[in-house]
């Protein structure tokens, strides 16, 4: 069989000194990204990964976790990007739960790898990425690489846009690894490129973390097409606006939250950089509120994309940019490819304008790694729900209008309450705790507790927020505490969050 080469590769053959990636003053070439990410991959195989293992990476963006990210394609390993949030226990879990034949971690994470190490049954290889002196056991990856040869390439096909596994909770709170093992079709990710017009002499803004899956898309698909990718390592309203105007970047992702950071600058400071240059900016994992679009409709121009989709189902409505002002609410219509089914509890069709479960059909569908079961709840008949509840109008635009599940989206990031909720019980003056989200002008949507405390026990709001801290990642922490008597049960016992969330949310102008 004759092996089709990578696509850095061929990249690097065509046009060997564009810049590939930049960071900062640092930039690497395409030639230079294909000659290093040769060189990891043949580190990595040499540290004992083999094709098909799963490999945990743990770090802030930068050019030298896109040179990991681009070798374990190479080797056609399985990337895991691990939230750089997680502590503990929650980050032992996502490593077990992969089954990681290794870790990678920045110099800011290997302190916290370093400490869920003892919590792990099995012992995977562990890397320092960047120029830390890692402790005893583990492996220096710039040394590794050091001894590997710039042209040490790999066998097989090319791995196109690489296998890789996300991980997204559930609704109990277990965070669950959507799993491609064969990575995305390859006909999927082109139709993906032509629907937004992303294009080889783009220059595409990294802001969000890499670990989100939409962020981590994105620059994968830049790369693919062979454009310049502009990383942040993390984000600031102020440098992407004077980046977009020092790089001319054309096109963006974001969440919501960091769209509003940039319009929350003041005039005087925004008006200090032109952004001219940027043609697509997309928004995504969460909804953009109709006042932020028209801010910044005026200051960016008609350039505003948004799309609805999850990790395990891929981009599935779009709403273009003609139409961000006339559909307010609306998350667009499914582009082609994607197949769309509104169903009631009964699996039946529901007219337009009844909300129905959101049901969808792609080639970007993913299945939870060792969870066969977790899988089969979310498929019907060759469909995948996330448990979203959806209505379509007339000219077909849908409008995502509730959860089945009570999952909280703050700022772009998943939060579940299941596991908040657990944590407060081990508060020995809690009786019963439920946990919500509020509507938040910044953030969306603002984690809020409800406690029931013991009879004759005490607590401040204050004590129960610190209380939480170390036993879970600090963004998942409640912002704020209601004390009431009793929570609202049924029969069974289930919270009734739809009535607790109910008073919250009544001036909201917007429901979840």
């Amino acid at each position: 069989m004759t092996e089709v080469p990578d696509i850095l590769t061929v990249h690097a053959a065509n046009h060997p000194e564009k810049p590939a990636l930049i960071c900062g003053d640092e930039v690497l070439t395409y030639r230079e990204y294909d000659e290093r990410s040769n060189r990891a991959a043949r580190s990595l195989i040499d540290l004992g990964v083999e094709p098909g293992d799963r490999v945990a990476v743990m770090a802030y963006n930068s050019i030298a976790g896109s040179v990991v990210s681009a070798g374990l394609r190479k080797a056609h390993a399985v990337n895991v990007p691990v939230n750089f949030r997680l502590r503990g226990s929650e980050l032992a879990y996502v490593i077990q739960d992969s089954g990681a034949r290794a870790v990678c971690a920045g110099p800011d994470f290997v302190e916290h790898v370093e400490a869920a190490r003892a919590l792990l049954e099995a012992a995977p290889v562990l890397v320092a990425i960047g120029d830390s002196a890692p402790p005893a056991g583990w492996v220096r990856f710039d040394d590794a690489m050091g001894a590997a040869p710039g042209d040490a390439r790999t066998e097989g096909e090319d791995a196109g846009a690489g296998a890789a596994m996300i991980y997204t909770s559930g609704t109990t709170g277990h965070p669950k690894g959507a799993y491609r093992p064969q990575g995305i079709d390859p006909m999927s990710v082109l139709q993906v490129l032509q629907l937004f017009g992303l294009r080889n002499d783009d220059v595409h803004l990294m802001g969000g973390p890499g670990y989100h899956s939409a962020v981590g898309a994105f620059a994968s698909m830049t790369i693919l097409c062979g454009a310049t990718l502009v990383i942040m390592p993390r984000f600031d309203a102020e440098r992407a606006v004077a980046l977009t105007e020092r790089h001319r970047v054309t096109t963006a992702f974001m969440a919501p939250t960091l769209l509003q950071r940039i319009m929350d600058l003041p005039d005087a400071t925004r008006a200090r950089y032109d952004v001219s240059s940027m043609r697509a900016l997309i928004l995504g994992a969460a909804p953009c509120p109709h006042s932020l679009k028209e801010r910044a409709s005026a200051y960016f121009g008609e350039v505003l994309w948004e799309f609805y989709g999850a990790t395990e189902t891929g981009f599935n409505l779009i709403l273009r940019p003609e139409d961000q002002l006339r559909k307010p609410g609306s998350a667009g219509r499914p582009p082609e490819g994607q197949e769309i089914r509104l169903l009631d509890d009964e699996g039946n069709p529901v007219p337009d304008g009844q909300p129905g479960e959101l049901w969808v059909r792609n080639n970007w569908l993913a299945s939870y790694y060792n969870k066969p079961e977790a899988t089969e709840r979310s498929m019907r008949d060759g469909f995948f729900s996330v448990g979203d509840i959806a209505y379509r109008d007339a000219e077909g635009f849908y409008y995502i209008c509730d959860r089945k599940i009570d999952m909280i989206i703050s700022g772009g990031v998943n939060i579940y309450p299941a596991e908040i909720e657990a944590s407060l019980h081990a508060h020995p003056a809690v009786r019963d705790a439920a946990v919500i989200g509020v509507p938040d002008d910044q953030w969306g949507e603002a984690v809020k507790a409800i406690v029931a405390l013991q009879p004759g026990a005490s607590a401040t709001e204050q004590e129960l927020i610190d209380w939480c801290q170390g036993r879970i990642a600090d963004y998942k922490r409640p912002r704020s505490v209601d004390f009431v008597a009793e929570l609202p049960r049924d029969q069974a016992g289930k919270l009734l969050k739809r009535t607790i969330r109910a008073p919250y949310w009544a001036s909201a102008g917007r429901s979840i």
